[in-house]
């Protein structure tokens, strides 16, 4: 088999009509080439490595031949139409079955090619006759013309069933996605009470005991409650970030939001925070922009609350918030002075429980939830990171 028969072999297997019955389309095709060329017969024949295959006829019944006994395979890789008058006169056919009465005695045989769009030549749109007889000019461009509406048939079917295959992928995936949704949600919300109950106990009583009088004068005592608390908060935020990022999956709702504010109720609540690492959170002139902004504030305490514990030793977290608006979107960014991010970590932070370097606290999952939350309204989110300390996340939403 050359390399044109392979080509051939596999294209014609892609358009899968060789054991189909002939549709109406090509039906019509081949009738129409009869008519056209005055010719009691015609077909559409494709061809394999091994055989020639009629897959809809005109005046003659479907058939399949051996590819070595075909008119159409001598003339296979001809670019234009092929116009016999009398076979039995032609050195090309008239030793061919189809000729000298071993399967037929065809005399008159014309064709056009059929080739696919990435030029493999897959069979002949032929028409024949028992008697000798010629094809005009009008005819043969006629002919030609018809050739190249059966491979738009054919190019038409294999293009509907790889759509259709690829909707029921796409379809499948969404079901699952859905389904993934649904279960994270309900894991989330499994996670907050099954988590939150005993730990709004365990905070309670912690600072109650941080109230005590033992406790307040005993400063290796009160530096153990106030481990207890600080541990205490970190966990109900990992709680919060967990059952943020699964109850994403859910409706947005969304209204005019103002930025400023958000960010505003953020910083509010990471004061102890703050306080502790005397760290100093700058907010510039942030917009009003349409927002679910339940979902945007969880975004800003994750950004807010990164900046400020990501410091370097001995360097007092300052961060600054800013935005600017383009045409149709709105850009916030988070700057710090902290510990940075490596290079080589920058296109996955965004990732579950990926964490920016080893000196990162967390546990991974604080981005990817700014990320699952920014995408849900259609925003981006990235990093600007450079050679020094220090890092700038920033999320897009529409305006």
């Amino acid at each position: 088999m050359d390399d044109v028969e392979r080509l051939s072999q596999d294209k014609v297997e892609q358009y899968d009509v060789l054991h189909a019955p002939p549709s109406a389309d090509l039906q019509a095709l081949v009738d129409l080439a009869a008519q056209v060329a005055g010719a009691p017969m015609a077909a559409i024949n494709l061809l394999t490595s091994t055989e020639q295959h009629m897959i809809a006829t005109s005046g003659i019944g479907p058939s399949v031949c051996a590819r070595e006994d075909s008119m159409c395979a001598v003339v296979a890789t001809d670019p234009g139409p092929v116009v016999v008058p009398d076979a039995t006169v032609d050195d090309r056919f008239s030793s061919n079955p189809f000729v000298t009465g071993v399967l037929d005695r065809f005399r008159f045989y014309a064709s056009a090619p059929l080739v696919a769009p990435d030029g493999v030549p897959v069979g002949r749109l032929c028409v024949f006759d028992h008697q000798p007889r010629e094809l005009d000019q009008r005819q043969q461009e006629t002919l030609v013309v018809l050739a190249d509406r059966v491979m738009d048939v054919l190019e038409l079917r294999l293009r509907t069933r790889q759509l259709e295959a690829s909707l029921g992928e796409l379809t499948a995936v969404r079901d699952e996605l859905r389904r993934s949704n649904r279960d994270l949600s309900n894991f989330a919300q499994q996670v907050s009470h099954d988590l939150r109950t005993p730990l709004t106990g365990i905070l309670a009583n912690a600072e109650l005991l941080a109230g005590e009088p033992v406790v307040q004068a005993d400063d290796d005592l009160r530096v153990v409650v106030d481990d207890i608390l600080l541990s205490g908060r970190r966990m109900n935020d990992l709680i919060g970030q967990v059952l943020a990022y699964g109850q994403e999956g859910g409706r947005l709702s969304v209204r005019p939001t103002s930025l400023r504010e958000v960010f505003h109720r953020a910083r509010a609540d990471i004061g102890r925070l703050v306080a502790e690492r005397g760290a100093v959170v700058e907010l510039g002139e942030l917009p009003v922009v349409p927002c679910d902004p339940d979902l945007v504030y969880s975004v800003a305490l994750n950004l807010l609350g990164n900046a400020v514990k990501f410091a370097r030793p001995g360097v007092a977290p300052r961060v600054c918030v800013s935005a600017e608006r383009s045409a149709d979107r709105v850009r916030v960014r988070v700057s710090d002075n902290g510990i940075g991010i490596p290079a080589d970590r920058v296109d996955d932070v965004f990732g579950l429980f990926v964490r920016g370097g080893s000196e990162a606290e967390g546990h991974g999952i604080g981005l990817a939830t700014t990320a699952r939350i920014i995408e849900a309204h259609g925003g981006h989110v990235g990093v600007e990171a450079g050679d020094g300390p220090g890092t700038t996340v920033w999320f897009e939403l529409p305006a």
